[in-house]
C-alpha cells in the first residue's frame, strides 16, 4: 500500500470506541446475561461491545460505578435492586413505570436538563441521562400470549417481588383477573397458608414469580395445593434452571401445561439490545 494512503487511513480513520453493557445486583454468581450477549456478539461479529457483571452490595453505590465507568451504554438490573433503582432515574418509561419496577437502563451523554422537560429528574449532578424500562415486561407477554386459552381470565401470582411488578402490569394489560400470593400478609393478598383448592380450580393460569426451586434447590416447590391442578390448568414459572422446575412437573403430572422463563429472558434481553443500540437486533 502507498505509504501516504496508508498514514491518511491510520489518521483519519474514526476510532471506534468500546461500547460496555452490563448486569447490577447481589450476587452475581451466575448470569444468563452475561453468557447470552457475550455468545450473541460472537455470533453476530460485534467487536466493540462488552457485557460485564458489576456486583454491587447496595444500590447507593450505582453512581460511583457509574463515574468510574465512564464507557458504560447500557445496564440490566436485577435482584434485588429492580425497584430501589427507580430513584436514580432521570425518566422511567410508561409501562415500567406502572409495574413500579426497572430491570433495563439506558444511559446517554445527554445532560439532564432535557429530562426537565418531561419533569422527571433523577440524580443531580452528572453530565449523563439515565432511562428505565422493564423489558421483563415485553419478555413475559410475548412468551404468555401464545398459550392462553379464552377461559384463562382468572390468575394467581405466586410471589411480589420485583418480576412479580411485571407479571402483573402484563396481567392488567391483557385484562385478567389476578389474586397475589404471599408467605407474609399484605393488604388484598392470599397468603400460602390459607391457599385451599378451590382457589387452584378458579384460578387456571398459575405464575410463579419466586426464586423457590431454582437450582440449586431444585427439591423445592411452592407450598400449594397441587392436587387441584387440572388439563385446563397453565403453569408459568420464571425459573429457568433447571428446564422443569418440581413447579412445573408436579403440574404437568396433573396434566397442566406448563412453561419456564427461558424465552421470557432471551426476549427481555433482545429488547434490551434494541433499546440500547436503538436497533432491533437479530435473535
Amino acid at each position: 500500500m502507498n505509504e501516504r494512503i496508508a498514514s491518511y487511513i491510520l489518521h483519519h480513520t474514526p476510532y471506534k470506541k468500546m461500547k460496555y453493557y452490563g448486569l447490577i445486583g447481589y450476587p452475581l454468581s451466575h448470569s444468563f446475561s452475561k453468557k447470552y450477549f457475550t455468545e450473541k456478539f460472537e455470533k453476530q461479529h460485534i467487536k466493540d461491545s462488552v457485557y460485564d457483571l458489576f456486583p454491587i452490595e447496595h444500590i447507593t453505590q450505582l453512581p460511583a460505578l457509574l463515574k468510574a465507568n465512564p464507557d458504560i451504554c447500557g445496564l440490566n438490573v436485577t435482584v434485588p435492586y429492580k425497584i430501589g433503582v427507580l430513584k436514580y432515574l432521570d425518566w422511567i418509561e410508561h409501562d415500567a413505570k406502572s409495574a413500579g419496577a426497572v430491570n433495563c437502563i439506558r444511559i446517554t451523554a445527554e445532560s439532564p436538563v432535557m429530562a426537565a422537560f418531561s419533569g422527571e429528574v433523577g440524580i443531580k449532578g452528572h453530565d449523563f441521562r439515565l432511562e428505565g424500562f422493564n423489558t421483563d415486561i415485553y419478555g413475559f407477554e410475548m412468551s404468555l400470549k401464545p398459550l392462553l386459552k379464552n377461559y384463562c381470565d382468572q390468575a394467581l401470582v405466586l410471589g411480589d417481588g420485583g418480576a412479580a411488578k411485571a407479571v402483573k402490569c402484563v396481567l392488567e394489560n391483557l385484562g385478567i383477573n389476578f389474586r397475589v400470593v404471599t408467605r407474609k400478609a399484605h393488604p388484598g393478598n392470599l397468603l400460602f397458608k390459607d391457599l385451599k383448592p378451590h382457589h387452584i380450580k378458579q384460578n387456571l393460569l398459575i405464575i410463579n414469580t419466586t426464586p423457590i426451586g431454582m437450582s440449586p434447590n431444585v427439591d423445592e416447590c411452592p407450598p400449594i395445593p397441587y392436587e387441584a391442578i387440572t388439563r385446563r390448568h397453565l403453569l408459568y414459572d420464571l425459573v429457568y434452571n433447571p428446564e422443569k422446575t418440581l413447579f412445573l412437573q408436579k403440574g404437568e403430572e396433573m396434566g397442566a401445561a406448563i412453561k419456564n422463563g427461558h424465552e421470557m429472558l432471551i426476549l427481555q434481553a433482545e429488547k434490551s439490545w434494541e433499546i440500547w443500540t436503538e436497533q432491533k437486533a437479530p435473535l
